[in-house]
């Protein structure tokens, strides 16, 4: 993956790069100058900072703020579609969040996708970078993501549960993997992340969800696949969550 170092920057407010990467390709942790809006117009991808855990399908992009460290890996084969911007756009909170990418704003990435990076800011070309900009920064932030704790003991199991969703271990194994007692770490973790490890888990697990239904797995599929016993179950999970079920959730 490359970086912004790679790329002609030359004083555009936005300079956008395409490229495909394999399933279990992995970019690991590495920040930016820029701005990056990370974008994948087909397949699935994780992003995890020091503070936040996505999983962003191709409805989706993650705005990371400049000089934010943050490790990408591919679930599948990926068609990456990003945008390096210039710091000063960075919004009044600038913290990693999600984006919404509705046809509008799918059609403006894939336009400046393929604009050279000397592109003509005051012609056509630079028309359509001020409306994606504007697009950008009017959307509203989704909340999609898992809290990281910033402890390494608890990095380590919260990583497990990322990459392996539907591992069944209990409270007690999990704190054997943190090498901590039980009581420590249950207190430990619901005071970096907010949450139990339960409902940390179960964020994930409907992350996960969300990624393989939009992907066109079929509902009994997502749920099986992200640890949960029955589709029953995932979809009263789902319902809670969301307020709707899995099959009325708009992609």
């Amino acid at each position: 993956m490359k970086r912004t170092l790679d790329l002609d920057l030359n004083e555009r407010p936005v300079v956008a790069l395409a490229d495909e990467y394999p399933a279990g390709f992995v970019d690991s942790a590495h920040s930016h100058e820029r701005i990056q809006l990370l974008y994948a117009s087909a397949g699935v991808m994780s992003v995890v900072t020091d503070q936040t855990s996505f999983v962003i399908p191709p409805q989706r992009a993650v705005w990371i703020p400049s000089l934010v460290r943050h490790e990408v890996s591919c679930r599948g084969p990926v068609s990456l579609r990003t945008l390096y911007i210039d710091p000063k756009y960075e919004r009044d909170d600038p913290d990693c969040h999600i984006v919404e990418v509705g046809t509008l704003l799918k059609a403006l990435i894939l336009e400046v996708t393929a604009f050279s990076s000397s592109y003509d800011l005051e012609g056509r070309e630079g028309q359509i970078v001020s409306l994606l900009l504007s697009e950008l920064l009017a959307s509203p932030k989704v909340p999609y993501a898992a809290p990281m704790p910033t402890d390494p003991r608890l990095v380590r199991v919260c990583r497990e549960i990322i990459d392996h969703p539907s591992d069944q271990r209990d409270i007690d194994k999990w704190a054997d993997l943190a090498g901590m007692s039980r009581r420590s770490f249950t207190r430990a973790f619901k005071r970096e992340t907010g949450m139990g490890v339960a409902l940390w888990r179960q964020q994930v697990r409907l992350l996960e969800a969300l990624s393989l239904l939009s992907t066109g797995s079929n509902v009994t599929t997502a749920a099986l696949d992200v640890g949960y016993e029955s589709a029953s179950a995932f979809c009263a999970m789902f319902q809670r969550a969301f307020g709707v079920s899995p099959s009325r959730y708009e992609f």
